[in-house]
C-alpha cells in the first residue's frame, strides 16, 4: 500500500471523506475496547441510550432531533438496543399515536456497569483534543457555519443558479 493519502491530500474537497474516515477510526477503536472488556456494547448505541439516561423515556422522533442525526439512523440504533434488552417501548402518556423508549432492567444495569468506562472514554477523548489542539471547538464552529449555510447552498451560490433538489 503506497503512502499517499488522498483524504489528507486532497484537503477540504474530501472534508467528508475524512470526517468519515476519523469517525469510522474512533468507532473502531471504541468497539475494540468494548470486545477486548468482554461488554457486548455497540458505539452506536450510546447517542440514543445517553438520551435516554439523561432525559427520561424519548421517541425516536425525540432522540433524532436532539442528536441532530436522521430518524433512520435512530431507528437502526434502536431496533439494535431493542435486540439486545437494553431499551423497550411504550404508548407515549402525552401522545397515544407515538411510542417512548425507555431502559429495561437490564438496560439500566448495562448503563450502572458502563458509566465508569464511559467517564474513561471522556477523559481519552479530552486527550485527545487537547492533542490536536482544540478540534472540538473547531468542530463547533464548523456545525455552527453548516447552520447558518448548508453546503448544498454554498454550492448553489457559488454555481450562480439553484441546482435544484434531490428529488430531482
Amino acid at each position: 500500500m503506497s503512502g499517499h493519502d488522498f483524504s489528507r491530500d486532497a484537503r477540504g474537497k474530501a472534508l467528508g471523506a475524512r470526517l468519515r474516515r476519523l469517525s469510522e477510526q474512533i468507532d473502531r477503536d471504541a468497539t475494540r475496547v468494548y470486545a477486548t472488556l468482554g461488554i457486548k456494547f455497540e458505539q452506536r448505541w450510546f447517542g440514543p441510550l445517553n438520551q435516554i439516561v439523561r432525559n427520561g423515556p424519548l421517541s425516536i422522533g425525540q432522540i433524532a432531533e436532539r442528536l441532530h442525526i436522521t430518524h433512520v439512523s435512530v431507528s437502526q440504533a434502536v431496533r439494535s438496543l431493542e435486540a439486545a434488552g437494553l431499551v423497550a417501548s411504550r404508548p407515549d402518556p402525552d401522545d397515544g399515536r407515538r411510542r417512548v423508549l425507555f431502559l429495561t432492567p437490564e438496560g439500566q444495569g448495562r448503563v450502572r456497569e458502563l458509566t465508569p468506562l464511559w467517564e474513561v472514554f471522556d477523559q481519552a477523548a479530552a486527550m485527545l483534543d487537547r492533542e490536536a489542539g482544540g478540534v472540538v471547538d473547531v468542530f463547533d464552529r464548523l456545525d455552527d457555519a453548516l447552520q447558518r449555510m448548508s453546503l448544498f447552498d454554498r454550492i448553489s451560490a457559488l454555481l450562480d443558479r439553484p441546482v435544484g433538489t434531490a428529488d430531482g
